[in-house]
């Protein structure tokens, strides 16, 4: 890619934010309409989650695999698989014909969405250097921002025009697209050799993953089982075993999923925690906005799509400024502490204020605030830990960092949704515009444990140590 022109190199960076915004895309532009979902297919509260939690669930358990396999193999082939992976399963959801149907193609479309994530990521730093991708994150940010503040609103609007089913084709032009110009434009050195996969180290991986998220979204609900019981302390257990012996067989294998080696950086390891503590803020409360600003206040799935548009705003914003920062002047600490401390104090604000009588301004500018926070920190993370290794590990260091983050996601949205279920009992998950208080009542404890969880990220940001970024790949 040294040699390709300047010209070249933005058209191939372009594809590969076309088809990343579009995976997030389709993460966020289910949220406004599930409610409306859910109650056409006859869906419980633990289903409306999991219709978020599947997705997230094999994203997180898929994204470490694609990155060892770009660390091994064609990073622009893997790209373009995951891109076919997507495509098909989006296609897939839009004719589910029940919520189990729906939500089996989520997790499908979060295996090829783990792919375009991480690979997106890895191929950014083969190319660019870790001085000027400061610049590149920020475009990445940006274009995470928008599609999470488009997803909400353009849910919206094609319920309420086309119906929901469209919601998961409005991408797949976009898929098209990004599979000529990816094809077409983009170069990538292969740096790495072939190896064999860890089939072991990869089956472990994802069964203790979905063991510990179906244990977090299941227990304490009266449907299935409370948090002690028999049931509960046999899969969380069973989790846990599992995970031990993916650390055991991770360290004796030639080729790992995971070089547990990263682990002993402080840095990799703070970033990774600090990733994995910011994501709830965002993943997990977006969705139950949606039921706060639809059941709980009675706007239509439009007009809680123009809700949720500040507190994307202002993470784009957040993404853009602090990156060209970071470009200009190589330094990055300042901003993710700074986020940090703004993300965690307009999340305890959200959490006291939230209430059925609120005013709607109070909560918009106080999710402006919040998503400034969150963006001056998620993308640099990404970033700061890219650059810590070599070019030839910087598939499974951005893998790492991906998985974090979507792992904090999909358990932030697992135990919410628990949280969720039993605060609203028998509550209908209904999207008519009559008014359901229950939810309203509810929202504030989901954001105080939300915010109770950011304080983490705030710890590890100020103890990460600042290290001169690197002015060649």
């Amino acid at each position: 890619m040294s040699a390709a022109t300047g010209s070249e190199l933005a058209w191939a960076i372009t594809g590969i934010l076309v088809v990343f915004f579009a995976a997030m895309l389709s993460m966020n532009i289910v949220i406004t309409a599930l409610p409306v979902i859910v109650s056409e297919l006859g869906g419980t509260q633990i289903q409306y989650s999991w219709v978020l939690t599947g997705l997230l669930l094999a994203n997180a358990s898929s994204t470490l695999v694609w990155g060892k396999l770009a660390d091994m193999y064609s990073k622009k082939l893997l790209f373009q698989l995951a891109n076919i992976i997507f495509f098909l399963s989006s296609l897939a959801a839009g004719f589910a014909p029940n919520m189990d149907f729906l939500i089996a193609a989520r997790v499908v479309q979060g295996v090829g969405m783990g792919g375009l994530i991480s690979l997106s990521m890895a191929i950014i730093a083969s190319v660019v250097s870790p001085r000027q991708r400061g610049k590149y994150s920020g475009y990445i940010g940006a274009v995470l921002a928008v599609a999470t503040a488009a997803g909400p609103l353009i849910g919206g609007l094609t319920v309420d025009t086309l119906g929901w089913r469209w919601c998961f084709w409005v991408g797949i032009p976009l898929c098209l697209l990004a599979l000529v110009v990816v094809h077409t434009k983009l170069t990538v050195p292969q740096l790495g050799a072939p190896g064999r996969i860890d089939i072991p180290g990869l089956l472990l991986l994802v069964i203790g993953c979905s063991a510990l998220l179906i244990w977090l979204s299941f227990a304490g609900t009266p449907e299935f089982f409370a948090w002690v019981s028999w049931p509960s302390a046999l899969l969380f257990t069973g989790a846990a075993l599992i995970i031990t012996v993916f650390v055991l067989v991770e360290r004796r294998v030639a080729n790992p999923i995971v070089q547990l080696g990263m682990l002993r950086d402080r840095t990799t390891v703070l970033a990774a925690t600090s990733s994995a503590a910011i994501a709830p803020a965002l993943f997990s409360c977006m969705l139950f906005l949606a039921q706060y600003f639809q059941i709980g206040r009675g706007f239509s799935p439009t007009e809680a799509g123009l809700m949720l548009l500040p507190m994307v705003l202002g993470n784009m914003l957040g993404a853009l400024v602090t990156g060209r920062l970071i470009t200009r002047y190589g330094y990055w600490k300042a901003y993710i502490v700074a986020g940090s401390l703004v993300m965690s104090a307009s999340m305890f604000t959200l959490a006291f204020i939230l209430g059925p009588q609120t005013p709607v301004w109070l909560i918009i500018s106080a999710l402006a605030v919040t998503g400034l926070g969150f963006g001056a920190q998620m993308q640099n993370l990404m970033l700061v830990v890219q650059n810590t290794v070599p070019v030839t590990r910087v598939g499974q260091a951005s893998s790492l960092i991906a998985f974090c983050r979507i792992l904090g996601g999909a358990a932030g949205t697992a135990i919410l949704g628990s949280v969720m279920a039993v605060a609203v009992g028998t509550a209908s998950v209904t999207s008519a515009n009559g008014i359901n208080p229950v939810y309203a009542e509810a929202t504030g404890s989901l954001f105080l444990i939300a915010a109770c969880i950011t304080l983490i990220a705030v710890v590890c940001n100020l103890l990460i140590k600042e290290v001169p970024l690197r002015t060649s790949v």
